[in-house]
């Protein structure tokens, strides 16, 4: 051995670290990038459910969510889900939770019942509706 080391391929291993630190659990609320040796992590775009499909979401955030969040999402069983409350709550932990509940807790997992698009459509409508309406924008 010539006391060199042998450089990694940058993204095969970034991509094997990722895939390691995520494990199988984890939301794909970010994409993972090599940006000048560097990893980076830049939020993914997800595309908007069908006008249907917002319905549908919203009628689970008014009924089935607001069983434990209270009806106007300020708080109950659960913690307030209105935009004050979810200001300072970064997007992917909050689609983390939506999906995967909250273990010890009576928060349930909801990826039964919705993809990661959905997740992040409900998160992003809970952060910026103040009035609560239940009808698609």
């Amino acid at each position: 051995m010539s006391g060199k080391r042998r450089p990694l391929r940058a993204a095969g291993f970034a991509g094997a670290l990722v895939a390691l630190l995520a494990g199988p659990a984890a939301p794909a609320c970010a994409q993972h990038t090599l940006v000048g040796g560097v990893l980076s992590a830049a939020p993914v775009v997800a595309a908007a459910p069908s006008a249907a499909r917002q319905r549908e979401l919203l009628a689970l955030l008014r009924d089935d969510c607001g069983a434990c969040h209270g009806m106007r999402r300020t708080g109950g069983l659960g913690p307030a889900l209105t935009p004050a409350a979810l200001r300072d709550r970064p997007d992917d932990s909050l689609v983390a939770t939506v999906l995967s509940g909250r273990p010890g807790t009576a928060m349930p997992p909801w990826r039964p019942f919705m993809s990661e698009a959905d997740a992040v459509w409900l998160v992003a409508r809970l952060k910026a509706n103040p009035e609560g309406d239940h009808a698609p924008r």
